[in-house]
């Protein structure tokens, strides 16, 4: 797991009398966040426990398996066409992706690669 560290500055434009006449710079609140390992958002300490609680019992996606009749573009896996005769997996936001490819995808993440938010 990765650990960002970063700075946020306030949206509002700091206001002379409250920051006296050499105007100041607003301060600077810095902030941690944890990646998660199953869907790669960014999550707070503290709430890091729970968020990976429901990661990881959240059911991993159902898919429906067929067979290319017809060129399809590329895999977003594994970067290979997705030929005629291939078999794949049309998840159910309608991405497709080789069967072997995003079975392997769900060993380590439950969700879409494309989509992982849904």
């Amino acid at each position: 797991m990765g650990i960002i560290i970063g700075t946020c500055v306030p949206d509002a434009e700091p206001d002379a009398a409250a920051y006296g006449a050499q105007m100041r710079r607003p301060p600077r609140r810095i902030l941690y966040g944890i990646k998660c390992p199953v869907c790669s958002k960014f999550v707070l300490p503290d709430d890091i426990e729970c968020h990976l609680v429901m990661c990881l019992t959240r059911p991993r996606l159902s898919y429906n398996e067929d067979v290319l009749s017809d060129s399809k573009g590329e895999c977003v896996i594994c970067l290979e066409e997705l030929s005629a005769g291939d078999t794949i997996a049309r998840l159910p936001c309608l991405c497709i992706y080789h069967k072997g490819c995003i079975d392997q995808w769900f060993e380590v993440n439950r969700s879409c690669p494309e989509h992982p938010g849904d």
